[in-house]
């Protein structure tokens, strides 16, 4: 197996700890984590890939090793895309990132395409087909009603407690969580428990504008989405677990409008974890669709 490489670097006025697979001469793949994860849960995924590819995979802001800064706005988007934005350099990248990496990844192909040669996303949510579907007031409605749980004040002690159950509970909802060994959660634990980092993780949700409506009561005053400023134009692969109880398949709803090239794959037997347990067909989809589409 491919040994994990690790380091810590100044970015974007940050210190961001970053793990590699594979040879610094392959076309560099970013991959980027999501809630409640860190860096280290490729390590599942970036050996199936990195014979083909440079798998570069951040703590992103406020998760595992990297820096948490105090408050909420240190997490607006334009922090988070700029964080990544800089890590990437002048040299385009294939962009890898599945749940809150995705909406990372999206917000990098919308305003810094010249950085982002292709995107893949793993069961994640491009920010308007999400938004409608989230104030729709039906069932991604009510599937995402956690976002309010995690908004609200305290809810960093309340998941902490009794060693993180809370936290778990959330995290394995609906879901199949069989690839979590005892030794893995153990690792999740500890970079949950860092100073701040429970906090920091759920300022993510905060800083988002996202508005969540009520089950059976639709939000109608939406503003307008710019399709054109909200549009991916280099090619996007999204890869989707069946049976994701979180993101349900209107979440991606119209995503055609905004994606020039967009091919739709769907794992079966695999949820919102399909980077877990499902890797080589996740890494099979990945490598065939970028030999269709090469740099």
């Amino acid at each position: 197996m491919e040994r994990t490489r690790t380091e810590t670097r100044h970015i974007n006025g940050q210190e961001i700890f970053l793990r590699h697979w594979g040879d610094d001469g392959l076309p560099p793949l970013l991959m980027l984590h999501g809630f409640p994860e860190f860096g280290g849960a490729w390590s599942d995924l970036a050996p199936h890939l990195c014979e083909h590819f440079h798998c570069i995979a951040p703590d992103q802001r406020g998760y595992g090793q990297s820096s948490a800064p105090e408050g909420i706005e240190p997490y607006a988007m334009a922090h988070l895309m700029a964080d990544m934005a800089e890590l990437i350099g002048d040299r385009p990248v294939t962009v890898l990132a599945h749940d809150w990496g995705a909406s990372v990844g999206y917000a990098l192909a919308m305003f810094r395409s010249e950085l982002v040669a292709r995107l893949i996303v793993l069961n994640g949510v491009h920010p308007v087909p999400f938004q409608r579907a989230l104030a729709a007031g039906g069932p991604q409605t009510a599937a995402s009603q956690y976002i309010n749980a995690l908004r609200s004040e305290g809810s960093a002690v309340r998941l902490a407690k009794d060693d993180f159950a809370g936290l778990l509970n959330l995290f394995s909802a609906h879901m199949d969580l069989s690839w979590l060994t005892p030794e893995r959660c153990e690792a999740y634990r500890a970079e949950w428990g860092r100073p701040g980092r429970l906090r920091a993780m759920i300022n993510w949700y905060r800083a988002s504008p996202l508005q969540v409506a009520t089950p059976g009561r639709p939000v109608r005053d939406l503003p307008n989405f710019p399709v054109e400023r909200l549009r991916v134009r280099c090619p996007h692969l999204l890869i989707w677990g069946q049976d994701d109880s979180a993101l349900l398949p209107e979440a991606s709803e119209g995503l055609e409008t905004f994606v020039q090239d967009l091919t739709r794959v769907e794992i079966a037997g695999a949820d919102h974890w399909l980077h877990h347990q499902k890797p080589k067909a996740v890494a099979d989809a990945v490598l065939k669709w970028c030999a269709q589409r090469p740099l």
